[in-house]
């Protein structure tokens, strides 16, 4: 069977990426891999063996441009309220905890935040499917 690994992104500026991530979700570059052209930087945390891979191609001078079929990435965390006020003190702000109650029951409790990219990352409080 398979095992998920790993989501890429395209970002521009490393160092303000790598920032936001850190700061945001605490993850920690857990690999860095230099090429003529691009940088590869895989960041990670305790949490999960699962890794965001950025993208830094080498000669992009212009905004990567997002299009309509990029979604977004999801994060889970024990304490909603709080991890929105930590973001929003930390001045990476968050938008506004938002509730989704499907008809067959249960509950997803969530806020959105997006990248110095404009990549939007879903927040979501471990509750329901999301444990």
């Amino acid at each position: 069977m398979a095992k998920l690994i790993h989501s890429m992104i395209r970002v521009r500026d490393e160092a303000r990426s790598v920032e936001f991530y850190t700061r945001a979700f605490g993850l920690e570059i857990a690999d860095r891999i230099d090429f003529e052209t691009f940088t590869l930087i895989y960041l990670s945390n305790a949490e999960s063996g699962f890794e965001l891979e950025l993208t830094v191609n080498k000669d992009r001078a212009t905004p990567y441009d997002l299009g309509d079929g990029y979604g977004h990435l999801a994060v889970s965390v024990a304490d909603l309220e709080a991890e929105r006020a930590r973001l929003e003190a930390e001045g990476l702000a968050p938008q506004g905890i938002r509730e989704l109650t499907p008809l067959s029951g249960g509950k997803a409790r969530f806020f959105f935040i997006a990248d110095p990219d404009g990549y939007k990352i879903e927040v979501l409080e471990r509750s329901w499917r999301f444990a």
